[in-house]
């Protein structure tokens, strides 16, 4: 089989298209021929080593395919089955062997892009507004590059919980995409201060019972000064650069707000919460409540550009690799 692999930690030009073994299902396991692979902001970290792994490494965590072979001590999945991962290490590669405990269902009628779409960005909107600060219709929310894979579907997730919607985007372009998924408010980030254009909006100093930012560095202190006594940040993405050290003394003094750094493997630690988050996922999307916006298709020998694209906020929606 072919992979995208890793031996050095860089920029994307250290991503290699390889020939290697096709892996075997250990116990505990199935080997799936891939259908599509997810592309998210932590391969790239993983890529350049702001996340640690251990070389050679073959990237990719997220896709959807077919069974092709069962290991021992799996009982609910058989050949043939569809399934989809959100964590799985060598995603990006034409087989790929899944921890049977990680895979979800993927329902029939959900084609190949969306179901690799939505695991590992889907099940994050999914946690963020239903659990870390769970949504409701009093609530109201910034959710920072809205027009991103995440940003997308937890807009119209926190619209689904009748919460009220702020958004930041780069381009006029994005602003559209993130008003047809729902956002109540739209502001561009490089033409205003976004901290003091949402003051405008909503007519008060602090208006936000929570701001969800996968933006981090660069839009964090702002964002933090925007939030209601005792409301939460939730800090859950480093696009432009992991978040300075915080004083527990800054929360306080902004209100004793609520910090929290959570990871989708804290919120996706069973089969049984897993499957029932990909339930939740695909069935809106089912039934025409949830849009799955595939923004960019690359072939999967073709990731180092989805890579660049990726990085250099060149992308909308969901960024999948085909085999």
């Amino acid at each position: 089989m072919h992979a995208i692999q890793i031996t050095e930690h860089g920029s994307a030009d250290v991503m290699r298209w390889v020939e290697l073994d096709d892996p075997t299902a250990a116990p505990g396991q199935v080997v799936v021929e891939l259908g599509a692979a997810g592309l998210n902001f932590i391969d790239t970290y993983q890529r350049s080593g702001l996340y640690q792994v251990g070389l050679p490494y073959v990237l990719g965590l997220e896709g959807a395919g077919t069974v092709v072979e069962v290991g021992d001590g799996v009982d609910h999945l058989v050949i043939g089955d569809r399934i989809a991962w959100a964590s799985t290490p060598g995603s990006y590669a034409e087989r790929v062997a899944v921890p049977a405990a990680q895979a979800m269902k993927v329902p029939d009628g959900i084609d190949w892009e969306v179901a690799a779409a939505i695991p590992l960005q889907g099940m994050t909107a999914h946690y963020l507004a239903v659990d870390t600060y769970p949504l409701g219709p009093d609530d109201t929310c910034l959710i920072h590059a809205g027009a991103g894979g995440v940003g997308l579907l937890l807009i119209q997730i926190a619209k689904l919980r009748g919460a009220e919607v702020y958004t930041t985007v780069g381009t006029p372009e994005k602003a559209e995409l993130t008003k047809a998924a729902g956002a109540d408010h739209t502001v561009l980030y490089r033409d205003v201060d976004f901290a003091e254009a949402i003051r405008g909006i909503a007519g008060t100093e602090r208006p936000l019972d929570v701001v969800y930012d996968g933006v981090g560095k660069s839009v964090f202190s702002q964002s933090l000064s925007l939030i209601r006594q005792r409301g939460m940040m939730v800090t859950f993405g480093n696009a432009s650069g992991p978040v300075d050290p915080v004083s527990p003394l800054d929360l306080s003094a902004n209100g004793s707000i609520f910090l929290t750094r959570p990871t989708l493997f804290h919120y996706a630690s069973t089969p049984d919460e897993i499957q029932a988050r990909a339930d939740d996922l695909f069935g809106w999307h089912a039934a025409g409540d949830l849009d799955v916006r595939i923004g960019e298709r690359f072939a999967l020998a073709d990731a180092a550009d989805a890579h660049r694209a990726l990085e250099g906020r060149a992308t909308t929606g969901k960024v999948v690799l085909l085999p």
